[in-house]
C-alpha cells in the first residue's frame, strides 16, 4: 500500500509551486504517485481529454516519457537535464508530425548562397572562438517566446485553453519572431517590433504551404517582393490559414533588400554572424532528448543532422569549459529554459550539433 508520505514527497519534488518543470535526478516514482502527478500536470497545463479511454491512453504515454526522463537524469555526469513540459503526454511521432516538418534542400540552398553576392567578407582568421559571450536578449533585440501551435489539428484536441482555438496550424518556419529581421530592426536603431507571421501563412503561398511546412528562403523572398511585412497588431495570428488581406501590401514595417546565407559547415562564420545579430538556423529536432530538454548545455548523442525545424540563435557563451549557442525555440515557455536552449558549439563534426551549422541565414537591410 502506498503511503501518504511517499506520494507527498514525490509530488513535492516534482511539482513545486505548480511549475512542474523537471523530474529530479534519483527520483523513482511509484504507480500511484505517477497518477497523482499526471492529474496535477493536467491542471497545470489545462489538459482536457475527451473521455476516460483517452485519458488512460495518454497516462501510459506520460508514464513512458517520465521513465525516459527519470532514467536519463539518474545516469548523472551529463551537461544537461531532461524534464516534463506541456507535451509529455504526446507520442514522439505525434509531436514531430505537428511541431516540425520544414522542407529543406541543403544542396539547393548552397547553390543559392553561391549566387548571392556576399554582404560581408567571411575571413574568420581574426576571430577568437574562446572566452566569447553574447546574448541579444540583454540588448532588448529578442521578442518574447511564443508557442507556434500544432499542425494539423491534434487528434485528441489537447489544446491549451485561452491560447489556442480551432485547428492547430504551424506558423511558417516556426514563428516570425524566431527570425533575424525583428532583432535586426532593433539593432538598426529602431524600436523592437513584433511582426506578423499570419501574413506569411496567408500570403506567401507560392512554395510555402501553410500547414504543409515551408522552405527556408522563400519567406525572406516574399518580404522583399512585398516591400515589407505588417505588425502583428495590424495582422494578428489566427491559428489557421486565411485569405491574404488586400491591405497586407500597404503596411510594410520591415523592408529588407536581400538575405545572406552563412557558409555551411562553418561555426566560425556562424559565430561572426551572431556577433552582429540573431541568426535563423535549421536543426534536427527528432531526438527524444531534444523534445524533453529542460536545462544545461544540450549534447544529445541521439541528435542527428537531418534538419527539420527552424529556430533562432540569439547568443553564445561558455559553461564549465563547454562552448554553447543560445537557441530561441517556438514551443512555448514550458519547454527548455523558459523556451530557450543552450546547445553545444564547436563540435568535431562539420554539421554542428543537431545540424545547426548546415543552414543559417539573416536579412540584410
Amino acid at each position: 500500500m502506498v503511503s501518504v508520505r511517499s506520494v507527498f514527497v514525490a509530488l513535492t519534488i516534482l511539482s513545486m509551486d505548480l511549475r512542474i518543470s523537471q523530474a529530479r535526478p534519483h527520483v523513482t516514482l511509484n504507480e500511484q504517485s505517477i497518477v497523482d502527478y499526471h492529474q496535477q500536470w493536467m491542471t497545470q497545463f489545462s489538459r482536457v481529454y475527451k473521455d476516460e479511454s483517452e485519458k488512460e491512453m495518454r497516462l501510459k504515454v506520460f508514464k513512458k516519457n517520465l521513465k525516459f526522463i527519470e532514467n536519463f537524469n539518474n545516469m548523472g555526469n551529463q551537461s544537461y537535464t531532461l524534464g516534463v513540459n506541456e507535451f509529455t503526454d504526446w507520442k514522439t511521432e505525434e509531436f514531430l508530425a505537428t511541431h516540425t516538418g520544414l522542407r529543406v534542400n541543403v544542396t539547393s540552398l548552397s547553390e543559392l548562397f553561391n549566387k548571392t553576392k556576399p554582404s560581408r567578407n567571411w575571413n574568420m582568421s581574426d576571430i577568437d572562438m574562446e572566452d566569447e559571450s553574447k546574448d541579444w536578449r540583454d540588448e532588448g533585440a529578442v521578442t518574447p517566446v511564443k508557442y507556434q501551435g500544432a499542425c494539423p489539428e491534434f487528434p485528441t484536441k489537447q489544446i491549451r485553453r485561452n491560447s489556442l482555438v480551432g485547428k492547430q496550424y504551424t506558423k511558417l518556419l516556426g514563428v516570425l519572431s524566431d527570425w533575424g529581421d525583428e532583432g535586426l530592426t532593433k539593432i538598426s536603431g529602431k524600436n523592437l517590433l513584433t511582426l506578423s507571421e499570419q501574413q506569411l501563412i496567408d500570403c506567401d503561398i507560392e512554395k510555402n504551404g501553410g500547414c504543409n511546412g515551408g522552405e527556408f528562403e522563400e519567406a525572406f523572398k516574399y518580404i522583399i517582393k512585398n516591400g515589407g511585412v505588417s505588425l502583428e497588431t495590424e495582422y494578428p495570428y489566427q491559428v489557421k490559414k486565411e485569405s491574404c488581406r488586400a491591405n497586407a501590401r500597404r503596411a510594410p514595417h520591415t523592408q529588407i533588400r536581400g538575405f545572406q546565407m552563412v557558409p555551411s559547415h562553418n561555426e566560425r562564420a556562424l559565430l561572426e554572424a551572431v556577433r552582429r545579430q540573431p541568426v535563423s538556423v535549421l536543426i534536427d529536432a527528432r531526438a527524444d532528448s531534444f523534445g524533453h530538454y529542460k536545462g544545461g548545455v544540450y549534447a544529445g548523442l541521439d541528435c542527428g543532422t537531418d534538419v527539420n525545424h527552424a529556430v533562432t540563435i540569439v547568443g553564445y557563451g561558455t559553461m564549465s569549459g563547454l562552448n554553447y549557442w543560445v537557441l530561441k525555440n517556438s514551443w512555448g515557455e514550458s519547454w527548455g529554459e523558459n523556451g530557450y536552449m543552450r546547445i553545444r558549439r564547436d563540435v568535431e563534426w562539420p554539421q554542428g550539433m543537431c545540424g545547426i551549422a548546415q543552414v543559417a541565414a539573416y536579412p540584410v537591410f
